[in-house]
């Protein structure tokens, strides 16, 4: 089984650089055309791993990514309610600009990248990773060779971490985010996960956006 791990494409939040967490926010124009992309990338592919699921996020962001994907290869969208991202309690909806100032010994405790530390009225990193890993394993145990799994930046990044380490050299080199040690994925980038194991084979590509 072959999971192929897609962050949806930019979001109207990741363009004004605001904190979404479980807000549901829809795609910029080229977050849609980031989905168009992946979608011609799943047509070509789907010849030889053959998938035959599409998983989504309920949130606007992934269904509207995984939307594009599934018309592109005639499938129905599945919705999972576990994949949606961290809910980011206090600090959802405000730019990331404003938070130091609103909300200074939150930040510098998330900041601190204690897996542990719960934002108030939210969840984890330790949560996400819970809930995200069995998300996956769930999903891994279906009859399908191959699936698409939409979902969101912070919530397949503490998945991973749950089922293959935090330190698995594909994430501790994608490790980079600013003022924390966990690893980011760009909009609509691609990674794969083999069952049973699993293996993490691929980790933020995004080599089918280019061109």
């Amino acid at each position: 089984m072959i999971q192929f791990l897609v962050r949806h494409g930019q979001s109207l939040s990741n363009v004004e650089e605001r904190v979404q967490g479980q807000e549901d926010v829809g795609l910029s124009p080229l977050g849609h055309a980031q989905a168009a992309r992946v979608a011609a990338w799943a047509a070509a592919v789907t010849p030889r791993v053959g998938i035959s699921e599409i998983w989504s996020s309920p949130l606007s962001r992934a269904r509207d990514t995984a939307a594009a994907v599934a018309a592109a290869l005639g499938l129905p969208v599945r919705i999972d309610d576990d994949l949606r991202e961290i809910h980011a309690g206090v600090f959802q909806g405000h730019l990331w600009s404003e938070l130091e100032t609103r909300f200074p010994e939150e930040v510098a405790r998330w900041r601190g990248g204690d897996v542990d530390y719960r934002i108030p009225g939210g969840e984890s990193r330790a949560d996400l990773a819970v809930r995200g890993r069995a998300a996956l394993e769930r999903l891994a145990g279906r009859d399908a060779d191959a699936m698409i799994v939409v979902a969101h930046g912070g919530m397949l990044t503490a998945a991973l971490g749950g089922l293959v380490g935090r330190t698995h050299p594909l994430l501790a080199a994608a490790a980079t985010r600013p003022f924390t040690r966990f690893p980011a994925l760009d909009n609509a980038s691609v990674s794969e996960l083999v069952w049973p194991g699993p293996e993490l084979r691929r980790f933020n590509d995004t080599d089918h956006l280019r061109g």
